[in-house]
């Protein structure tokens, strides 16, 4: 080759994909549409079936089920949802996730993620490992948003153990519109991390507890990608700042 000549370049591209529908939510998707048709064509109220027929959309839009690229990373924390990050808290691991075989008494970083009903509300895996545990509570419906709902709300914990018996637990939690948590895994079960393992139906916030010594890598009014952004990696104790803008 001359020292005119350029070299051959080594590309890659990925194009881009519509995301389908999840299965859990064809049924809702099909009713809505079977309701917009209804009132089109057998009562004739159009001004209700174009009103329906945008909140089938609307539905097919919420359980929309995109392909996540996970990073690869000795010690990364995934996130489990899409949302804002709006609680960045040191509290006690919840009570279910304690004991043997549990984490820790010690307070851990607790980070919550809110998803807005306009959010993807599949759920992922922040780690991988196995799942140790799957325990759920019954409770209220407050708003997602308030620190109490953490205790209050029902919820859905997840304890996982990874390969070199570091545990990570997180929690699905419902909220005003929310109203079933539906789960995909279950005790015994092992996971990769950014595997998709439920969905809560509806608007919702997920919390994932980091052990001590481990800070969050993700900021308050930070958006987070299920599977995709890193909100921690295990061990990492710096402190970060950001600036809202």
């Amino acid at each position: 080759m001359t020292s005119l000549e350029k070299p051959d370049l080594v590309t890659t591209n990925v194009r881009y994909r519509m995301p389908s529908v999840h299965p859990e939510g064809r049924k809702f998707v099909v009713i809505a549409g079977l309701i917009a048709i209804f009132f089109w064509f057998v009562v004739g109220w159009s001004w209700l079936g174009w009103i329906m027929a945008g909140i089938t959309l609307w539905v097919a839009a919420f359980f929309r089920d995109p392909i996540r690229t996970t990073p690869k990373g000795e010690g990364l924390v995934i996130a489990p949802a899409d949302g804002m990050v709006t609680m960045i808290a040191a509290v006690p691991a919840p009570k279910e996730l304690m004991g043997e075989d549990g984490l820790g008494a010690e307070p851990m970083t607790r980070v919550s993620i809110f998803m807005s009903v306009f959010d993807v509300h599949i759920n992922r895996a922040p780690v991988a490992g196995e799942i140790k545990r799957v325990v759920y509570i019954a409770g209220k419906f407050l708003n997602a948003d308030l620190d109490k709902a953490s205790e209050d709300n029902e919820r859905q914990h997840f304890l996982v153990e990874s390969a070199d018996g570091t545990r990570i637990g997180f929690t699905q939690i419902a909220g005003l519109v929310a109203r079933r948590i539906v789960p995909w895994v279950k005790a015994g079960d092992h996971v990769a991390a950014g595997q998709r393992v439920g969905l809560i139906r509806f608007g919702s916030r997920v919390d994932v507890y980091l052990p001590a010594g481990t800070s969050s890598y993700v900021l308050l009014g930070q958006r987070t990608i299920a599977g995709e952004t890193v909100i921690a990696k295990l061990g990492d104790n710096a402190a970060r700042e950001g600036v809202a803008q």
